[in-house]
């Protein structure tokens, strides 16, 4: 990975943090994006620290906001003039439907279109740096999901759950659409399922599934075991021209119909695009 340049979202902790700190102790040039500044800095002080490596960057983005999506990613290739490796690793899990700041569901918001749009406006300089590969972070939980084109704000009964597998077949749904549209352009696209990781993710959770995630968290995988896959899409050489798949414990697994449907994809990244307004 020595000169390859690369962005992990969500890299202050768990399995981001991890997949930033690897990908710079094999000499990538890292740009972590992340939504406290604080929080933001200490990671990368401990990246640098732990990796040995002062090719750490951090660039602030909050991801319920696809304005601040889109001065990350002006900051970037205002500052960058290659990009090898797009990390979508950022998401998160709500108990409660909040909106984001331009009115959409906050799940559907931060884990779909947020990486939609970052990943539209790096796809230049992606090709343009190729051979390059993003790597989406989905999760199993997408075998229970459907996209209700009907209802993407879910307005009609609201389940934390259900918009949490709604978000991640999107994301399966996009990398493999995404595929689909870089094909011969040496650029390639793979989502992944981290496993169940004892990480940050959905710390602030009540309810049922608050108590599920207190019982159980100690038994989910480390962050260090959660972002092996991440790690081996963004730089093993022998996934260099896989593209279109989806990947559980560095194996292709086989993802839920409904990602594999070709009209789903086209559909979503139709409504993802003017729902954006990507031009």
């Amino acid at each position: 990975m020595v000169d390859r340049v690369v962005i992990v979202t969500g890299a202050n902790s768990g399995i981001g943090k991890m997949t930033a700190l690897e990908l710079a102790r094999k000499g990538a040039r890292v740009v972590m994006i992340c939504r406290s500044r604080s929080k933001g800095e200490a990671a990368m002080a401990e990246i640098i620290a732990q990796s040995g490596s002062a090719q750490v960057e951090l660039i602030i983005a909050d991801f319920a906001s696809l304005e601040s999506v889109r001065r990350a990613a002006d900051a970037f290739l205002k500052s960058h003039d290659r990009l090898h490796v797009l990390v979508n690793n950022a998401g998160l899990y709500m108990s409660e439907r909040l909106l984001s700041q331009e009115g959409y569901e906050m799940t559907f918001a931060v884990n779909h279109l947020a990486p939609f749009l970052l990943t539209n406006l790096l796809l230049e300089r992606l090709r343009a740096s190729a051979p390059a590969r993003v790597v989406t972070v989905s999760s199993a939980a997408h075998m229970t999901g459907h996209i209700r084109f009907d209802d993407l704000n879910a307005t009609r009964g609201f389940s934390g759950f259900r918009a949490y597998g709604d978000s991640k077949l999107a994301n399966v749904l996009f990398s493999n659409e995404l595929a689909r549209r870089l094909e011969g352009s040496a650029v390639t696209s793979n989502s992944l399922h981290p496993g169940v990781v004892a990480s940050n993710f959905a710390s602030g959770t009540g309810g049922l599934m608050g108590v599920f995630f207190s019982l159980a968290r100690p038994f989910f995988s480390s962050p260090e075991q959660g972002a092996q896959t991440s790690i081996y899409l963004a730089s093993a050489p022998e996934v260099a021209g896989v593209s279109g798949k989806y990947y559980a414990n560095k194996r292709p697994q086989s993802s839920s119909a409904e990602s594999k449907n070709r009209d789903v994809q086209r559909r979503l990244w139709d409504v993802s695009a003017d729902l954006v307004k990507l031009s």
